[in-house]
């Protein structure tokens, strides 16, 4: 099944898949490796070109699956990958860059994500990364796990407008980001990247969420994916090893929710009414 996805535009006017493959939990054992690389090449094939990384996943495994995986078709892939906040000093953020570009056997990375905030000061991340960039290492740079008051503080740092994505934990049973972060990053083009769209499959038992799937006939899966697309600016990366699953997730691409299925999934996994911490997992 080939798509054509819907598409998400970051401020520095590059067009990206709504829908793109997480890595989560890929790269931690050598008997899944063959299934993990041939469900990333049949999403690319599909169309699904971002895939998402990072440095801390497997210590490095996934990206060294996804260097597997996209060997021979570097250009078909938007790549993004992540430093760890301990590495992130301006010195430390360079030196994880080449570690990651030689996991995944690449010379640059299309995106590269600050995982969390750490003890190193933001300006200095951003010097690391703007350093990154005009070498060509990178494309551009976003931030992830950033909550309203971390992209406030980024936005007064020089450079620090150059953001290009906050990655947060968003599915509809966390909703908090609704309230404040998205639509403070929505106003300044920001795009959210939402991890953990499926909340590792726990959702999928919901009633609300298989009463919609049952309207359109397809799985609570592509409910869950399509919901999270449902807002503008925002990309959802759903992580899977089986291609029966990616079939799923590529149905949330042509599914469109009605007033109803928003009103039921509404009902079952409110909107929050008061601004929230920002919830990590």
């Amino acid at each position: 099944m080939t798509v054509s996805p819907a598409s998400v535009v970051l401020p520095d006017g590059r067009s990206v898949c709504a829908l793109g493959q997480g890595t989560w939990f890929m790269g931690e054992s050598p008997d899944r490796a063959q299934d993990e690389i041939r469900s990333l090449q049949a999403g690319l094939d599909a169309g699904l070109a971002l895939i998402d990384t990072a440095e801390m996943y497997a210590d490095g495994g996934a990206e060294e699956i996804v260097g597997r995986a996209i060997a021979g078709r570097r250009d078909e892939v938007f790549l993004v990958s992540k430093v760890l906040p301990e590495h992130a000093s301006r010195h430390g953020t360079a030196a994880a860059c080449e570690d990651s570009l030689r996991r995944l056997k690449t010379d640059t990375l299309d995106l590269y994500l600050l995982h969390w905030r750490g003890r190193h000061r933001l300006s200095d991340t951003v010097e690391a990364m703007e350093a990154l960039q005009r070498e060509g290492k990178i494309r551009a740079w976003g931030v992830s796990n950033l909550d309203m008051n971390d992209m406030q503080e980024l936005l007064g740092v020089p450079g620090g407008s150059q953001v290009q994505v906050n990655q947060v934990l968003y599915n509809l049973g966390r909703r908090g980001i609704e309230f404040d972060l998205q639509p403070w990053c929505a106003q300044r083009g920001v795009a959210i990247m939402a991890y953990s769209p499926l909340e590792q499959g726990r959702l999928l038992d919901s009633p609300a969420l298989n009463t919609v799937a049952q309207r359109h006939g397809v799985t609570p899966a592509a409910v869950a994916l399509a919901w999270t697309m449902r807002l503008p600016g925002v990309i959802s990366i759903p992580k899977t090893a089986s291609l029966a699953r990616l079939r799923d997730n590529l149905a949330s691409l042509t599914l469109t929710l009605s007033p109803e299925d928003l009103g039921t999934l509404d009902a079952a996994f409110p909107a929050p009414t008061r601004s929230q911490p920002l919830e990590i997992l």
